[in-house]
């Protein structure tokens, strides 16, 4: 019997697929109230201003964290992609794609995640992550496979949307290389850039402003299902890689269907069954994955909130009062040592 690996990345990305998930099925409820658009603006906004509320409430003001010129690089290119570019593909995309078609595309964006991390990025996998990703996906296209009376059929929406989805892959892959900076920061950047796009264009294409109590529900559930979902996901990337996260947060479509059969009613189609069995062998795969191997660390300083475990054995250059988990540039020094690890913040190393 292989030993379950419940590690709190694991939990992290696991959680952020639960929230992220949550959010579809309330957010199908307010498009009676809300244009799809704007709805996604008011999304994104709600999780850039409560994430950055929580953030000055944390740090009693506004701190800027320490990123070098790389990292500022890698963080715009994320938002960009993932924050600007990918929902606007996405929404014009759906103006000629029908909704099940979609949903079967926007499957894409964990396989390209996969792809990119592991091609591009060099990112270690071995044949336990690749059947367990490829088993998740299953399932997820199996929720969204298209009934008999719905039309899949293909044109310049679907290429539109499988961009949206290159974007939201490249996004997850770009946001893994600052994936060591603040979470709470990276999130809440995220969330209000996009915002401001998303609403900028439903406001220039006509939408009508909902009433305050559906902007005030949409804003929560963003709140919730992107911008906390969202920090989840960045300290799952910071313990797992791209890959392994992207292929828990997979589990989303499953978790949300779960939420709407019990909350709102919806039908248990015999798809779904076979979907949550596909998804829960994955599911498992993954975490009864156990890579281990002699490695070297190489030299490396950065920040992060971090113990002083195995890869933190520094000295401090001012007062420390004993106090951990604690935040401030450090440098590893090198080590060649052997035991069982993800491809985190400290394992990015190539392999023979």
């Amino acid at each position: 019997m292989k030993r379950l690996f419940f590690s709190p990345a694991v939990v992290a990305a696991l959680a952020a697929a639960l929230l992220f998930g949550s959010s579809t099925p309330f957010a199908k409820q307010l498009l009676r109230d809300v244009s799809p658009i704007l709805l996604a603006g008011l999304l994104y906004l709600g999780s850039g201003i409560g994430l950055g509320i929580v953030r000055l409430i944390r740090d009693r003001g506004w701190r800027m964290p320490s990123m070098s010129g790389r990292e500022w690089l890698w963080l715009m290119l994320a938002i960009g992609f993932g924050g600007v570019l990918g929902p606007l593909a996405l929404m014009l995309g759906l103006m000629t794609t029908s909704a099940a078609t979609a949903s079967l595309l926007l499957n894409l964006e964990a396989v390209l995640t996969a792809v990119i991390a592991w091609v591009v990025f060099r990112e270690n996998t071995d044949r336990h992550v690749v059947l367990g990703m490829l088993a998740i996906v299953a399932g997820a296209v199996l929720l969204a496979w298209p009934r008999p009376h719905e039309n899949a059929g293909l044109g310049w929406g679907t290429l539109l949307i499988a961009s949206a989805c290159l974007c939201w892959a490249l996004d997850n892959n770009f946001t893994r290389k600052v994936s060591a900076t603040d979470a709470l920061f990276l999130a809440g950047l995220k969330g209000t850039v996009a915002g401001v796009v998303n609403t900028g264009i439903a406001l220039a294409l006509g939408a009508t402003r909902p009433a305050l109590p559906a902007i005030s529900e949409a804003m929560v559930v963003g709140l919730l299902g992107y911008g906390v979902s969202l920090v989840l996901f960045v300290l799952a990337l910071r313990g797992l890689g791209t890959a392994r996260t992207g292929a828990y947060f997979s589990t989303a479509p499953f978790l949300g269907a779960a939420i709407a059969i019990l909350l709102f009613g919806d039908h248990a189609t015999f798809l779904f069954w076979i979907a949550a069995i596909l998804m829960a062998i994955g599911v498992w795969l993954h975490l009864t994955e156990r890579h281990e191997h002699m490695h070297k660390h190489e030299a490396i300083t950065h920040t992060h909130r971090h113990v002083h475990d195995i890869h933190h054995q520094h000295t401090h250059d001012f007062p420390w009062d004993g106090t951990e988990p604690h935040t401030h540039p450090h440098t590893h020094e090198p080590i060649t040592h052997s035991h069982p690890h993800h491809p985190d913040i400290h394992h990015q190393h190539r392999h023979d």
